[in-house]
């Protein structure tokens, strides 16, 4: 299946495609072919007539992501449909006539530059002569999610992390979707052929509240606790936090209680449950070069030496962390970020993994990837 991602680079289009991603690799580790053939878009493209018309040409849907949203209010009025114009134009010069999933807003309904913007863009994609699909967002928030740039998780969590206050409205209420599940709402759309409007559950919560979260996820983490990790929607905010105090927020040296008996530390503290293992890895043999979409993982060198190595999934920069069992240091892998770990000293290496959840076969969360291309 050919799908094209417009707005790639956004939020919702770079988790879309790494969940497209997710699935063309575990196809690939099973020897199968890959289910998809993904073409992502980015905002130039729609100033380039024949790039536009090459992407859209075969291809069976389209998830409309792109969009602009922060401009002077006459900008953003013309340009969401002028946008949707150019994709509708493009398609139908190359007689394509593609399932369309357009990432619409609560704002749609709003008599506001914006929500007209959007509600319009709507209409024009509707007449497209494919499939269609409305599938209205609320606030979208995530890994990688850009802060002082329309996106309040974002921002509170950059100002957590610098240990800043925010400017909060006291009565402010915000409806919260994991971009994960803005683009899995889309993909399932696809799968079902589903037209029409879809509008997927969000999390109603205030903003005091989120913020006051954000707040007990950044103080308990550095004192190396996690928190309850049995809600889904925990995870996600949990996960999103996390993300920004990457790359230079790990290693983390535990605490280490020694005496003439030898030494104590504690590996892992709170999440609620989760599974602990340990591996031994020979000198020269890497583990790991996998992603999750969901899963919180824990690495903890506690005998030899290793190197750490993160992507983030689709780019080409690799984050390196050396480590060693003299000086027990865990480094938690990011969700959407490949990582494996190498053991590059002369001795076994002896490594205690944590993760929130049992591992389950059925969905092992787990996708090869490697790190190092």
């Amino acid at each position: 299946m050919r799908i094209v991602i417009t707005g790639a680079g956004g939020l919702i289009g770079w988790h879309a495609h790494a969940h497209l991603h997710a699935a063309n690799c575990a196809a690939a580790f099973q020897g199968e072919l890959k289910p998809y053939d993904v073409v992502a878009l980015d905002h130039a493209t729609f100033d380039d007539d024949a790039a536009l018309s090459s992407a859209v040409n075969g291809a069976q849907v389209v998830l409309h992501f792109a969009g602009v949203n922060r401009a002077p209010d006459d900008v953003v009025e013309a340009a969401n449909p002028a946008i949707a114009a150019r994709l509708v134009e493009a398609c139908k010069s190359t007689n394509a006539a593609p399932h369309i999933v357009y990432a619409n807003s609560t704002h749609a309904a709003n008599d506001t530059p914006y929500g007209r913007s959007k509600r319009i863009a709507g209409e024009v994609l509707s007449r497209a002569g494919g499939q269609y699909t409305d599938m209205v967002l609320p606030h979208i928030f995530g890994e990688c999610a850009r802060p002082d740039y329309n996106n309040v998780t974002a921002t509170f969590i950059k100002a957590v992390i610098a240990g800043e206050t925010a400017d909060i409205n006291p009565n402010g209420r915000v409806s919260l979707l994991h971009a994960g599940a803005a683009a899995k709402a889309a993909l399932d759309a696809v799968k079902s052929v589903t037209i029409g409007t879809v509008s997927p559950e969000a999390r109603d919560i205030a903003v005091v509240d989120l913020f006051s979260i954000l707040q007990g996820f950044h103080a308990n983490y550095q004192a190396n606790i996690y928190p309850d990790l049995r809600d889904p929607f925990t995870v996600s905010l949990f996960n999103s936090y996390r993300a920004a105090l990457y790359p230079d927020g790990f290693p983390r040296p535990l605490k280490l209680n020694t005496d003439a008996r030898g030494t104590l530390f504690e590996a892992v503290k709170g999440g609620g449950g989760g599974q602990t293992f340990l591996s031994t890895t020979m000198p020269g043999v890497t583990r790991g070069d996998h992603f999750h979409l969901d899963k919180v993982e824990r690495f903890l060198v506690v005998q030899g030496e290793a190197m750490i190595r993160i992507r983030k999934v689709l780019t080409d920069e690799v984050w390196e962390y050396r480590v060693s069992g003299e000086n027990p240091s865990p480094v938690d892998m990011p969700t959407l970020h490949t990582h494996s770990i190498e053991n590059v000293g002369d001795t076994e290496l002896l490594t205690l993994f944590w993760t929130h959840d049992l591992f389950d076969p059925a969905n092992p969360d787990t996708f090869a990837d490697k790190v190092l291309k």
